[in-house]
Order: C-alpha cells, then structure tokens, then sequence
C-alpha cells in the first residue's frame, strides 16, 4: 500500500518523508545538491520539482521503489519504475519448497 493518497501533493509526500527521516530541509538540500529555499519552494507548493529532482529527492531519503512512484505520480509525471503483483505469471516461478528453492 502507497502512502499517496487521493489530493496529496508532492510537497506534503516530500515533507512527510523528511519527517519520518528527520532530516531538515538544509540538510536534504545539501545532499541533494540544491537550497533549503527550493526544498521549501517544492513542499508548499511554490514550485514544481522536476522529475530528475523528484528522483534525486527520493533517493537521498532513502524512500522505497513502490514510494517513488507514488511521488512521481503526484508531482505530475508517469511512474518510473514498473510493478508487478507476486502472482504475476510474468515473474520466475519456484520449485516446491522442498527442492531447496
């Protein structure tokens, strides 16, 4: 289950994050190689990241692939990366259990 919900934006996903990471904004703008002010600019809703910065964003909060989707999806871009159910007959079967799979 994705943490975006129906009218969540971008910001509230990004600050939700840092939050649960307990970063600051200074300090996610240092390791993402941008400002505390365009870091507050994308959390309120001043500016629309792009979706390199989105991706940038997530990855130095260390937030799941299923997530980044999620905070593509809200900043306005198509998922990034693609999902599969576990029953899906596309992915590689197993032996039964007791064939050491």
């Amino acid at each position: 289950m994705t943490i975006a919900t129906v009218g969540s934006g971008v910001g509230a996903l990004l600050r939700s994050w840092r939050g649960r990471r307990r970063i600051s904004q200074l300090e996610l703008a240092l390791r993402a190689d941008s400002s505390a002010r365009h870091i507050s600019f994308i959390e309120t809703g001043r500016a629309r990241p792009s979706q390199e910065m989105v991706l940038r964003l997530a990855d130095h909060l260390d937030i799941l692939v299923r997530e980044r989707n999620a905070l593509l999806v809200a900043a306005g871009y198509a998922p990034h990366y693609p999902e599969s159910s576990l029953d899906d007959p596309a992915l590689p079967g197993c032996a039964p259990v007791w064939s050491g799979c």
